[in-house]
């Protein structure tokens, strides 16, 4: 029954995570191009009481052996790689990833910050920065005075002096792409870091034909978060957690009745 107690104890700290990642993913669903999480469980280790195949006997084998469960435990935290719907806002520098991919941008401390967040603006400089101020990768500056600002599918940044026609190239945006997108370090700001676990990153030009989206200007990807599933898995978490405290109680219950025998 101290085992009971235990084990039941696992799955309620387990199901309190797994609400902590839904509440998590709600209050980002209006976050643009965030990317929702998903718990991974795994059982924990097994009492072993009877080994299953020992001998019965000198001729025969245990067919099943006798094995108690200790538990659960969250084993990892995936990140849902899902396309969010597009929100169109009429802002040249909203851009958005049609397929996979993730912006480029550099970070104070001269790291390269990857995000799906296409909300970009212009610093003092004329710079093209997030709205931390971190400029893409490679660097694309806007001049001064321009009329228009164009961004093609491809990533080719041009723009339209007041007074002309023919439209000037100043840079092009590039991509990136990982082998295993859901092994991203999630550090907040809608950024992430790339880890052993996602693999090196594979920089490219949008819609070139190696995995790599096009670029849609003048849209916002939106959080992939479903409400209505992430409500789901709240409802679920907390009736599980309501089915172990419910052991906790029978568990406490019977030590109780043991207690009673001896007066």
């Amino acid at each position: 029954m101290l085992r009971a107690l235990y084990t039941a104890a696992s799955g309620m700290t387990a199901q309190q995570m797994n609400l902590d990642n839904v509440a998590n993913n709600l209050a980002n669903s209006s976050t643009a191009g965030f990317r929702r999480r998903r718990l991974q469980f795994q059982d924990l280790l097994y009492q072993n009481l009877v080994m299953p195949g020992a001998a019965a006997t000198q001729q025969t084998t245990l067919v099943a052996g006798l094995q108690i469960g200790l538990g659960t435990r969250a084993a990892a935290s995936e990140v849902v790689q899902l396309q969010g719907d597009f929100n169109a806002t009429g802002n040249p520098l909203d851009l958005t990833i049609q397929g996979n991919g993730f912006f480029q941008v550099t970070l104070p401390s001269g790291e390269t910050g990857y995000t799906r967040g296409g909300a970009f603006h212009m610093d003092a400089q004329g710079n093209v920065v997030t709205a931390e101020g971190d400029p893409l990768t490679p660097a694309i500056t806007i001049p001064p005075g321009v009329s228009s600002i164009t961004i093609g599918s491809d990533g080719t940044v041009s723009v339209t002096q007041p007074g002309q026609q023919a439209a000037q190239q100043v840079g092009s945006i590039q991509l990136a792409l990982f082998p295993n997108p859901g092994g991203l370090n999630s550090i907040g700001k809608n950024l992430f870091l790339a880890t052993t676990a996602s693999g090196d990153p594979i920089a490219g030009t949008p819609g070139g034909g190696d995995g790599l989206g096009s670029i849609q200007q003048g849209y916002l990807e939106q959080s992939n978060v479903d409400v209505v599933e992430e409500f789901i898995q709240m409802i679920m978490a907390q009736r599980s957690y309501e089915a172990n405290s419910r052991v906790v109680q029978s568990a406490d219950e019977m030590m109780q009745q043991l207690n009673n025998l001896a007066r």
